[in-house]
């Protein structure tokens, strides 16, 4: 069956803008144009609607998408094996979350008590899933999976006390420097505390620490584009100063180009 881009939008609930905006950027050109000048789609147009918005409701952006659906090893079954996985998975962070409110009404109600690490279930999970989303597979890549499922246990197993020291040395991290980078050096007393502070912080995730892991987590934060847009979110060169001054703090000073 073969549809107009108006007929395609109204199916699958995306606006003719947008499709003509796939169409321009080549995430998804039509079929052919008919004599009117009309975008027509045909059967296998829609099935790569059908996956983009797949990848699109995952988080993935449409430069990767495109980079996807374009490699001439896709394949469209393991594909979607891939996403039934990845939405069952939300679906019970919903559930998990929804219990949590629930539970929540009933405390405040009376009925039932609670636990002080029940009561973080639900959010301790979302992190979860969000850090596997956007950095699972290096951080499997790199490090096994093991290392990164003992990591989603560390977390899951947090308590109330261990949750608020982990969220508060987040914060403290971006603040310690934030005081360093204006110095300029990574050697500072103020950078070395960012590093010190750096190192209690993933070692709440990990379990475990190493120097050397602690140093090739630094090199990833520069070398891997989404952790090197975290930390340079406010100033340009932040994240490679953490890099050198945890490369400093570990003793693992390395060449770097």
């Amino acid at each position: 069956m073969e549809y107009t881009v108006k007929k395609l939008g109204e199916i699958a609930s995306v606006s003719t803008r947008t499709l003509r905006y796939y169409d321009e950027i080549g995430l998804l050109k039509p079929a052919r144009t008919n004599s009117s000048g009309y975008r027509i789609y045909g059967q296998k147009e829609v099935d790569r609607l059908q996956q983009l918005l797949f990848y699109k409701e995952l988080g993935v952006g449409l430069d990767e998408i495109k980079a996807i659906l374009d490699d001439p090893s896709f394949d469209a079954t393991k594909a979607l094996q891939e996403h039934r996985g990845k939405l069952l998975a939300r679906r019970d962070q919903l559930d998990q979350l929804i219990k949590n409110v629930e539970k929540t009404i009933h405390v405040k109600k009376g009925r039932i008590t609670m636990s002080d690490k029940e009561k973080f279930e639900g959010f301790k999970q979302k992190m979860v899933e969000d850090n596997e989303k956007k950095y699972g597979k290096e951080v499997r890549e790199k490090y096994g999976d093991t290392a990164a499922d003992q990591s989603k246990a560390n977390m899951m197993n947090m308590s109330k006390d261990e949750w608020v020291q982990v969220t508060k040395l987040e914060q403290e991290i971006k603040e310690t420097l934030e005081e360093a980078f204006q110095t300029g050096d990574p050697s500072s007393m103020a950078a070395q505390k960012a590093a010190d502070l750096h190192r209690q912080w993933i070692s709440f995730h990990w379990g475990h620490y190493s120097k050397e892991a602690h140093a090739a987590l630094a090199q990833m934060y520069v070398d891997d584009e989404r952790f090197k847009a975290y930390y340079d979110a406010d100033q340009d060169g932040v994240a490679a100063f953490l890099r050198d001054a945890i490369n400093i703090y570990t003793g693992e000073n390395r060449e770097v180009e």
